[in-house]
């Protein structure tokens, strides 16, 4: 908030005469000098959004933020979160002479004026300054003077240039976090001519070069973190030097070479990570006698895992996934493991029989995409706190342990892609907490068990490329929180029971024994967007509920005996329905048609159903019409309500925006008659159904209706609801969809919103506005969602997070102007109290964060991995998902080989030009480092966005 934007209350003149009045009596004890700076700094920050109030508070060491001594002598002064703009106030701190620590962080200050450096340079009590997480622009000052000060932090900000002697004068400088920011060049060495640092980071920025050796001169260093950067060359010998170092964190630069052996002489080292890097070479030996946290993934490390590497009493977690190791695992771990990741490496053998009797607290065990053979441990049951077990891809036989049944905290178990028989063990029903199980692409025989049914937690299940017969068991309805069910590939046959109710990612039933009708049970899966029944013996007619299914967006029908006409189907449906003769295709073009043999007319009936329709329609129209005019009646604030009015009946409904053009066009009867006519629905999702209303003016708007009826929405009253709204109505951002105005009946909430003309990002990526947009359009669309995102995430009161960021849920006002919608969700939501599946939180397919399957919570660092999926869309112009996996995935295969990272890019846009290629390998950086699989080194929002603007 801007200086000069904020109200107040008194006159200016009842305002300063009753604060000189009580000056006397608030700074009696301190000393004029204090006396007259406090009473200047008051009136500037009572300008702004400012807690200080002089009127209630007449000692100014009771102020928030403000720290005195006992006898009233300021030392600490925290003007946090002020919504501070201007800088001018600045200068006026530093004639507070017993200064010791100074905070205007979370700010929107975009300079440190000259005469703050040379006044609070004077100052020599003065320990800490902190100006982070604000918009300070241009090269880093020169502190002159501040022979005190030990904690400098500038870090979220857009500081760019190089760093030479900047800093050099601060000899008592411990910390110094420069972190998210766009300084070059090489490493800054001139420090402090003391060299008393302790802490430095500088991640998140744009330093090349290589790591210099000077930083060993500083020997009291105890934590590096030089991550995000574009850093080349090796890790100097001399870093091992450092015999008080407790964190280094290198990852995600261009350094190669070898790890140093010196490393495993650092006693006191606990965190080591330098993931995605180009390091190769093997790991030294007794790298971990004294470490916690090893995180080495994403390089080209060779050789085979050392004895000893594994087995340092202190180890909490490793992660040397995707590196190109080999040989086995070895038997020797220490009983502190937490995690380990070892996955899409080339290890071979059996896996050791982990007994987790010394192993207890071994959580999540990661051994993806490798080459082990032979039967799964056993013991592995023994693993009590065993959350993530991931043996997928690797060359494992024999039956599936039963013993696993015991794993009473396993979330999720993927053991897909490899020779695994017999059949599915029943005792997997204990498993109550299990979300995730994944054991297609084996040969698992037999039925599947319908004590599969007790796994109420259970949200993916994928059995698909087995040899599983007999049918289907009818209590795979009660899964209520099943949201993927994939049978795909076995012999599966007889009827298709009813299905669970909340399944949305994909029912797949493809190449199976089933036949006969379409079953109509189907029609109840009102959320499943892709629905395959490929490769089986259905027969009759393509049922018309299908094509009513709004958030439908692939059918699968080839290879079956259907006959008769297609349905109308939906622009944004694909269907595919080859491979059935008889069908007829008399529909629109996204239809994938196979022969179209026409066989007696069924017109009439047709015509006479549809005549029926109509005619019913018209009636429900005009008595729907008739009710919305007599009960929907408002004035520009809000609606009047009936006296007769029947349930669900309106509670309230109110303008939200100061627009006036707005304020002016939206009318809530025409709204209200709009909604009633399905017709006008335009988009469908999990949360809500968007209708186009043209207002008496010809301007037209989205109207989101929110289904009151689910729990999920009820957070203990309308009141609490609305004041929600009210809050987002307030926001002010051109890339976020803000409510305008909303009404409010019993069982539904309806929100207004300005009306984005070209659709979804979907839509024009995937749809059919397929290749419509050029680099400069996904540019801008990359850039404006990250303008958005960043702005919901550094909202002053608390974050604003997306419950389900993806493409489909990004409007576009035109092709460079994107808006993320569905900002209201996370608000008014309460996921505890759902009734359906737990995607409520996860979001959509595709986009979910892994950590996710482990904490169950919408976090920034969450939205930012969504984010990433975006990014990665625009880049390539997949989908999320396709063939079975997910993009995100996909990409990180690539990610270690650079040299292979045009073959993600999208071809047909990436060859118009050297400089659009060059940009968007360096967005394609970007979105590698928003998706990381571990949510700690991913950059924030902020960073995001300027990183997108540095690669233009």
């Amino acid at each position: 908030m801007s200086i000069s934007s904020s109200a107040t209350f008194l006159s200016p003149f009842f305002f300063y005469f009753f604060f000189f009045s009580l000056c006397p009596l608030v700074f009696s004890q301190q000393s004029s000098n204090q006396t007259s700076t406090m009473i200047t700094l008051s009136q500037l920050l009572n300008n702004t959004a400012s807690p200080w109030d002089i009127t209630r508070q007449r000692d100014p060491c009771s102020w928030k933020g403000v720290q005195c001594t006992g006898s009233s002598v300021i030392t600490n002064l925290s003007l946090s979160g002020f919504g501070l703009v201007t800088s001018d106030f600045l200068p006026v701190v530093c004639k507070i002479g017993s200064l010791q620590a100074l905070d205007v962080s979370n700010n929107q200050l975009s300079s440190i004026p000259n005469e703050f450096i040379t006044s609070c340079g004077g100052i020599h009590g003065l320990k800490l300054l902190n100006f982070s997480k604000n918009r300070l622009v241009g090269s880093l000052p020169t502190f002159h003077g501040f022979v005190g000060l030990e904690i400098l932090d500038l870090s979220y900000n857009s500081l760019s240039g190089k760093i030479g002697l900047e800093l050099d004068q601060l000899d008592s400088l411990k910390s110094l976090h420069l972190s998210r920011n766009h300084f070059d060049g090489s490493i800054p060495t001139n420090l402090g001519k003391a060299k008393a640092l302790e802490q430095l980071d500088l991640s998140v920025n744009n330093f090349q070069g290589s790591i210099p050796e000077q930083l060993a001169d500083y020997g009291n260093l105890t934590h590096i973190d030089l991550s995000f950067n574009n850093l080349s060359g090796f890790i100097p010998g001399r870093i091992g030097e450092l015999s008080k170092l407790e964190v280094l964190i290198l990852s995600s630069n261009n350094l190669n070479g070898g790890i140093p052996a010196n490393f495993s002489k650092l006693a006191t080292l606990s965190r080591f990570a330098a993931n995605q890097n180009h390091f190769s070479g093997s790991i030294p030996g007794e790298l971990t006698r004294y470490l916690k946290i090893l995180d080495l993934s994403y390089n080209k490390l060779t050789g085979s895992i050392p004895p000893d590497l594994l087995s340092q009493p202190n180890l909490q977690m490793v992660d040397m996934s995707f590196n190109l190791l080999n040989g086995t695992i070895p038997k020797d771990i220490s009983s502190n493991l937490v995690r380990l990741r070892l996955g899409s490496n080339s290890l071979s053998g059996e896996i050791p029989s982990l007994t987790c009797a010394t192993l207890g607290n071994l959580t999540y065990l990661e051994l993806e995409n490798n080459s082990f053979t032979g039967m799964i441990p056993q013991q592995l049951s023994s693993c009590q706190n065993l959350t993530l077990l991931n043996l997928a891809q690797n060359y494992l036989t024999g039956s599936v342990p039963e013993q696993l049944g015991n794993l009473s905290r396993l979330q999720v178990l993927k053991l897909q892609l490899n020779k695994l028989s017999g059949e599915i063990p029943s005792q997997f029903a204990q498993l109550q907490v299990l979300s995730t199980l994944n054991m297609s692409r084996n040969s698992l025989a037999g039925s599947i068990p319908s004590s599969i049914s007790n796994l109420q937690k259970l949200t993916n299940l994928n059995l698909e490329g087995n040899t599983l017969s007999g049918t289907i068991p009818n209590s795979i309805s009660n899964m209520s929180s099943l949201i993927e069910l994939q049978l795909g590939e076995n012999r599966l046959r007889g009827t298709i029971p009813m299905m669970p109710i909340n399944l949305q990612i994909s029912l797949n039933l493809s190449s199976n024994l089933f036949e006969g009708f379409i079953p109509n049970s189907l029609r109840r899966l009102t959320v499943l967007e892709v629905l395959d029944l490929s490769n089986n013996k259905f027969s009759g007619e393509i049922p018309d509920f299908l094509a009513e299914m709004k958030t439908l967006t692939q059918l699968i029908l080839f290879n079956n005996q259907l006959s008769g006409d297609v349905p109308k189907f939906g622009s944004y449906v694909s269907v595919n329905f080859s491979g059935n003769p008889n069908l007829r295709n008399v529909t629109t073009p996204n239809i994938s048609a196979g022969s179209t043999n026409r066989k007696k007319s069924v017109a009439v009936p047709i015509f006479i159903a549809l005549g029926a329709a109509l005619l019913t329609l018209g009636v429900v129209t005009v008595v729907t019409l008739a009710i919305s005019r007599r009960f929907y009646r408002v004035n520009d604030e809000q609606l009047q309500l009936g006296g007769d009015l029947p349930s669900p009946q309106v509670i309230h409904g109110n303008l939200l925006t100061a627009n006036a053009i707005h304020r002016s066009n939206i009318c809530f009867t025409k709204a209200m008659e709009a909604v009633a006519d399905p017709l006008n629905i335009t988009l469908k999702t999990r949360f809500s159904t968007y209708y186009k209303a043209i207002m008496p003016s010809g301007v037209s708007y989205f109207i989101k209706k929110l289904n009151w009826s689910d729990k999920i929405f009820q957070l203990g009253s309308h009141d609490k609801f609305e004041q929600e709204l009210e809050v987002l109505g307030k926001l002010n951002n051109s890339n976020v969809m803000t409510p305008l105005a909303y009404v409010l009946t019993t069982d539904s909430a309806y929100l207004f919103y300005e009306y984005a003309s070209k659709g979804t990002l979907f839509d024009v990526l995937h749809g059919s506005l397929e290749n419509a947009l050029d680099w400069p359009s996904r540019y801008s669309i990359a850039v404006g969602v990250a303008q958005g995102l960043a702005f919901l995430h550094g909202c002053t009161s608390s974050p604003i997070l997306l419950l389900d960021l993806s493409s489909k849920n990004i409007m576009l006002k035109s092709m460079k102007e994107p808006q993320v919608g569905d900002i209201e969700l996370c608000k008014v939501i309460d996921p505890s109290k759902s009734t359906g599946s737990l995607s409520t939180v996860a979001g959509s397919v595709g986009y979910i964060p892994p950590e996710y399957a482990y904490t169950m919570m919408v976090t920034m660092a969450g939205n930012v991995y969504s984010f990433g999926v975006v990014l990665l869309e625009l880049l390539t112009g997949k989908p999320a998902v396709s063939e079975g996996m997910e993009l995100a995935k996909r990409v990180l295969r690539y990610s270690a080989q650079q040299d292979k990272w045009d073959h993600i890019l999208d071809f047909n846009v990436s060859r118009t030009s050297i400089t659009v290629r060059s940009q968007m390998l360096a967005v394609l950086k970007v979105a590698i480092a928003c998706v990381n699989v571990s949510p700690e080194p991913r950059p924030k929002m902020k960073s995001v966005l300027r990183l997108l603007l540095n690669a233009r």
